[in-house]
């Protein structure tokens, strides 16, 4: 059985784990010094060295997140790890003598729905991740698009309102914005603070602070049928349809996959954004609508796509 070892490296642990054809065999996590960078890479090589069969391993793929060249060797920049133009392959690789590569985290993870999730069969595939931003990844007839520095699918910043909500990363009107966890959740607050009695069920899960209330209890208020929290999501999901009517425009894929901690609310998200998109995707009538789909694999993902791009 040929393994590869995955590692996916996240503000607060690392997680890594021994692969097989898109199966963990055995796993593990550590919490992430963030503050060090050497501490983190010392983590890193402890993680990859507690596995078990890991001395007979010779291949490693890293997936983090921020900003990773095209030649899969460095950090360019990562906005939760103290990264700077870090080699970050290279210093694992001289600690535990394995051929090692890194990865964009959302890359990684969208690989691993392209080969072992919901997108198995599919040739060109775009991965959203909505999170607390949006990230993605793109598989365009079989490849990994990584661009010419290895900053593609960096979509969470395609600009949608240019007169709009100013994002965290300095820029007016970004997707992540407007379809994001952290913009659910400031759409909720904001009504809760306007309308009250409106956002009263909010507010009741929330002990009557209009900023305690989280996404989960969003989440659960529309789950409920509170009309204040589905308006909140057919808000989100109408922008989250905008945006992928645009990528679909560039990009023409078969499937959309939609990742991370927002997706969990399954049809809250997915019904105002199948709603939006086949609304604004240009040329409907001439070609076959892509499907949007929720992803499978979970936080399993990152291991997953991680060990097989280190496979490659």
């Amino acid at each position: 059985m040929s393994m590869t070892i995955g590692v996916d490296v996240g503000g607060t642990k690392i997680a890594a784990g021994l692969v097989s054809d898109g199966q963990i065999i055995a796993s593990l996590r550590k919490p992430t010094p963030a503050h060090d960078a050497d501490a983190v890479v010392q983590t890193i090589v402890d993680c990859i060295a507690e596995l078990p069969e890991a001395a007979s391993i010779t291949k490693v793929g890293i997936g983090a997140a921020g900003f990773v060249t095209a030649d899969r060797r460095e950090v360019v920049f990562s906005p939760n790890l103290p990264w700077r133009n870090f080699p970050l392959a290279q210093r694992v690789a001289d600690a535990t003598g394995k051929r090692v590569v890194v990865e964009n985290d959302a890359s990684a993870a969208a690989w691993a729905e392209y080969r072992f999730g919901v997108a198995v069969g599919a040739q060109s595939v775009a991965v959203v991740t909505v999170g607390t931003g949006i990230g993605g990844g793109i598989i365009i007839d079989g490849q990994l698009i990584r661009g010419a520095s290895g900053f593609a699918a960096e979509i969470g910043h395609i600009c949608l309102e240019p007169t709009g909500h100013r994002c965290n990363c300095g820029l007016i009107g970004c997707w992540e914005a407007y379809s994001s966890g952290s913009a659910l959740v400031r759409d909720a607050r904001q009504v809760a603070h306007e309308k009250p009695n409106y956002a009263a069920r909010l507010l009741e899960l929330a002990g009557g602070s209009a900023e305690a209330i989280t996404g989960q209890m969003v989440t659960q208020a529309a789950q409920e049928g509170d009309p204040c929290a589905l308006a909140c999501f057919n808000n989100v999901g109408y922008w989250m349809g905008r945006g992928l009517a645009d990528l679909a425009a560039v990009l023409d894929p078969e499937v959309f996959v939609l990742a991370g901690g927002v997706c969990e609310a399954g049809d809250l998200l997915l019904t105002p954004t199948r709603e939006s998109f086949e609304e604004l995707l240009t040329a409907r009538a001439y070609r076959r609508t892509p499907q949007i789909m929720i992803a499978t694999l979970g936080s399993a993902a990152g291991i997953i796509g991680a060990a097989d791009l280190g496979r490659l």
